[in-house]
């Protein structure tokens, strides 16, 4: 049974803070670095879950769908977050890891009153975006009652995609809409029902585990380096020539000759260095060991 309002964990006071507005600002920021320090281990009984959400993710990700991540407000800002650095760091495609927003992306940076209280526009954003079963739709609302994530999550169960909530409260209606709930209650906030705080770092640290862990069992990884980092950028260039030397104790000039060899690729250019080959065959390695490097050398 989902919890009224009031009643909620991140709705109601923190004892450590009553007397917040008398506090220096140094006894503003221990109180808050206290708080946060409990919301790692506030994680650690929801692993299994968010584990269990990873798999169902990798399942998407190799037969040719999205995650999705569903939220308003500060909830659908993580999840467009964590979609959006995805193409940078991994090398995907900006339609494998989607973020939705209640209100669309305007509301990114400004709310849309009303949005979020809509199980229609939930409905309908998915639609918007062609779900498959394929897919798998993960809805956030530190809450747990958003209307436009229970609206997306009891229609992407029509379609028959895996669904997960992630929640800040237990007993959560979108826990019991999904097929998977992800409830980590980390406790009031210092400032009371600011859910941007506790619950908004505890949602940041879920998604990073799922798209982290995601990524890095799909082959976007090789050993604990980012080899379909994009470079888009001097930095990034440089980045890519780093690792291509971590990965293979070759100096600089190899590393930018492979890359520039493989197409701008640092994973193909591992590859080569290590199996010893040209690109053609370094190419034909990674398609058949799925884009894992550590097979692909083998």
């Amino acid at each position: 049974m989902s919890l009224s309002l009031k009643n909620m964990s991140t709705e109601t006071r923190n004892k450590n803070t009553m007397n917040l507005d008398t506090m220096t600002p140094l006894e503003l920021v221990t109180v808050m670095n206290q708080e946060d320090a409990k919301v790692p281990e506030a994680i650690k009984p929801a692993l299994p879950n968010i584990a269990q959400c990873v798999r169902w993710a990798i399942e998407s990700i190799e037969a040719g769908g999205r995650i999705i991540y569903m939220g308003a407000g500060t909830s659908g800002r993580l999840g467009v977050l964590d979609a959006v650095e995805c193409p940078p760091t991994f090398g995907v495609a900006p339609e494998v890891v989607v973020g939705l927003i209640a209100g669309g992306e305007k509301a990114f940076v400004k709310a849309v009153e009303g949005a979020e209280d809509s199980r229609q526009l939930g409905q309908d954003d998915l639609k918007n975006i062609h779900l498959e079963k394929r897919d798998i739709v993960i809805g956030i609302a530190a809450s747990g009652r958003t209307p436009y994530v229970l609206g997306g999550l009891s229609y992407a169960q029509e379609v028959g995609c895996h669904t997960v909530a992630i929640s800040c409260n237990p007993g959560s209606a979108i826990g019991e809409a999904a097929e998977l709930a992800i409830e980590v209650v980390p406790g009031p906030e210092v400032l009371t029902g600011s859910t941007r705080l506790k619950a908004g770092t505890c949602q940041k640290l879920i998604l990073n585990m799922i798209s982290t862990a995601t990524m890095v069992s799909t082959g976007k990884a090789y050993q604990n380096l980012m080899v379909d980092v994009m470079q888009t950028n001097e930095k990034l260039h440089v980045r890519a020539q780093n690792i291509v030397m971590e990965a293979t104790g070759v100096d600089r000039e190899v590393a930018k000759q492979k890359i520039e060899e493989a197409d701008g690729s640092a994973k193909t250019a591992i590859t080569m260095i290590l199996a010893g080959c040209d690109v053609q065959e370094a190419t034909a390695r990674l398609a058949k060991a799925k884009g894992h490097v550590r097979e692909a050398i083998q």
